[in-house]
C-alpha cells in the first residue's frame, strides 16, 4: 500500500509515521517490517530511523496473509448496515472482538467468519480479519469491518487523518466542565503492563474532546468525541482529570456503585465516507440497557 506522508507529520522517524498512518498495526509489527526492508522510499528500503518528509510518498508491503485458522461459529450480531465493501455493527458489552490470549474464540471476529466467510480483509492477519478498529470488550457501540482491502486501507486513513468521527457517551465520577480537551500520550505503564498511562515519552498522540450532557448528584452524563484511537484512551484520559468512567475495574472508582462488573461507555456514534461511493455514512445507536439503567438510577435520586 501506498501511503502520502501529512504535512502534520513532517520530520518524523519513519516507523513513528506509520505508526500514526496504520493506526491497528503493532509499533513492533511496523518496524518488523522495516527490518526487512518492506518500506520503501523512491525505490529505496527505509530504515526505521529515517526521517520523512510531508508528500513523501511510502510504499509498504504487506505480506499475503496466512491460513485462518480461526473457527466460525454462529454468534447472533446486530447489523446496522453491510454492503459489498464494509459491514457496521452494534457490538454489546461483554463481546471481545478479536482473539487474543484468554480469549481464543467467542469474538467478533468467529461471528464475522460464519458470516462474513471469507469476504474480510487480510491486511491485519488471521487473528484480526476485517478489523478496522477497535473497542474494548465491556465497551457497547458500533463498529465498522471492512469487506476488502481497498475498503480496509480507505478506513484505515481516515482514522489516521481523524477523518472518521467517533463519539461515545459515558458516566463519570464528579462534575466536570461543560466541555474540555485531553491531548496527553498513551503508552504502556511502566511498571503495570497490562493497563495504559499517560507517559511523557515514548507514548502515542491521544487527543479527547468531551462535553456534560447531564449532571447528576456526584455524577455527570457525558459525551466524548475522539480525535485518536488508542487503547483505553477515553477512560485513561477521563481518569487523568480526577472523573473516571463509572464501573471501570482498571482506572475507575474503587466502589462499582450501580453494580457494572465493567465500565459504563457506550460507542454512539460513527462517521465516515463510504470507500467506493464517496457518501458520508453516519450511524447512531441507542444507549443499551445497562447504560440507561443507570441514567434512570441516577434521575431517581437527583428528584
Amino acid at each position: 500500500m501506498r501511503l502520502e506522508i501529512p504535512d502534520h507529520l513532517n520530520g518524523s522517524r519513519v516507523d513513528a509515521a506509520l505508526a500514526a498512518l496504520m493506526p491497528d498495526m503493532s509499533r513492533s509489527g511496523l518496524q518488523k517490517l522495516i527490518d526487512e526492508g518492506a518500506v520503501t522510499g523512491d525505490g529505496k528500503a527505509l530504515k526505521k530511523n529515517a526521517r520523512v518528509t510531508a508528500g513523501q510518498s511510502i510504499d509498504v508491503e504487506i505480506p499475503e496473509p496466512e491460513p485462518l485458522d480461526v473457527i466460525p461459529q454462529d454468534i447472533p450480531l446486530d447489523i446496522v448496515y453491510e454492503d459489498s465493501d464494509l459491514i457496521v455493527i452494534n457490538k454489546p458489552r461483554g463481546l471481545v472482538v478479536h482473539p487474543a490470549a484468554g480469549h481464543p474464540d467467542g469474538t467478533v471476529v468467529n461471528a464475522l467468519l460464519f458470516h462474513c466467510g471469507d469476504q474480510l480483509s487480510g491486511i491485519n492477519g488471521v487473528l484480526r480479519p476485517g478489523i478496522v478498529h477497535r473497542i474494548d470488550r465491556d465497551t457497547s457501540g458500533l463498529l465498522v469491518i471492512a469487506k476488502n482491502d481497498t475498503a480496509h486501507r480507505s478506513l484505515a486513513e481516515q482514522i489516521a487523518e481523524h477523518h472518521m468521527e467517533r463519539i461515545y457517551e459515558t458516566i463519570v465520577l464528579g462534575n466536570t466542565q461543560d466541555e474540555g480537551t485531553v491531548n496527553a500520550p498513551i503508552g504502556r505503564h511502566p511498571t503495570d503492563r497490562k493497563r495504559m498511562a499517560i507517559v511523557p515519552r515514548g507514548g502515542k498522540e491521544a487527543v479527547t474532546h468531551y462535553t456534560a450532557l447531564a449532571r447528576y448528584n456526584g455524577w455527570t452524563h457525558v459525551q466524548c468525541r475522539l480525535e485518536t484511537g488508542r487503547t483505553h484512551q477515553i477512560r485513561v484520559h477521563m481518569a487523568s482529570i480526577g472523573h473516571p468512567v463509572a464501573g471501570d475495574p482498571v482506572y475507575g472508582p474503587k466502589k462499582d456503585t450501580f453494580n457494572l462488573a465493567g465500565q459504563c461507555l457506550h460507542a454512539r456514534t460513527l462517521c465516515f465516507v463510504h470507500p467506493t461511493s464517496g457518501e458520508l455514512m453516519k450511524f447512531t445507536s441507542e444507549l443499551p440497557d445497562y447504560f440507561t439503567a443507570v441514567l434512570e438510577k441516577l434521575q431517581k435520586q437527583a428528584r
